[in-house]
């Protein structure tokens, strides 16, 4: 929802930025709305301290392609977060549902499946205008979001502590 209340991010009292590796992943299919939240989530990026050559910036042909690239991205381990970012505007036939959906779901099984965020800033709206008129503030929101959650999860995985832990015959059958 545009203008709703996100709350308060931490980032600025977190650890610092410039150690995170983004991939981006951009949809081609509506292109200018496309290059809009690109540059937003580009410009976001770099202002929260993330350096140009630790992002990877790739664009496939449309949404249903956004998560097979995102897949490739987490199965390199060379990335603390990935972002999505198409842009799906409803027509006269079912594709739309089928597209969103789709594209979705497969979204947060690869992020569920590999242990990774994802930013999900694939807009999916009703008319060109709805898009145009949120396509900076998703791109900014899908640069947080992914540093916000990299940060996180670095924080939880540090704070796991597997000195003494017996991990004999956890992968042995009963």
């Amino acid at each position: 929802m545009q203008g709703a209340d996100k709350g308060t991010s931490p980032l600025s009292n977190h650890l610092s930025s410039a150690a995170l590796r983004i991939g981006v992943v951009q949809a081609r299919f509506n292109e200018a709305i496309t290059d809009a939240l690109a540059q937003a989530c580009l410009t976001e990026l770099h202002r929260l301290g993330v350096p140009a050559d630790q992002i990877r910036h790739l664009k496939v042909p449309g949404a249903l392609e956004v998560p097979l690239a995102l897949q490739a991205l987490a199965e390199r381990q060379e990335f603390d977060a990935l972002i999505a970012l198409g842009c799906i505007i409803r027509g006269e036939t079912y594709h739309f549902e089928l597209v969103a959906n789709e594209s979705g779901a497969a979204i947060t099984r690869i992020g569920l499946d590999y242990g990774i965020p994802i930013a999900n800033a694939i807009l999916t709206v009703e008319n060109t205008e709805q898009a145009l008129a949120r396509q900076v503030e998703k791109g900014r929101d899908a640069a947080v979001v992914a540093v916000e959650m990299a940060q996180l999860l670095e924080e939880l995985l540090a704070d796991l502590d597997f000195d003494g832990l017996n991990l004999d015959g956890l992968n042995e059958t009963a």
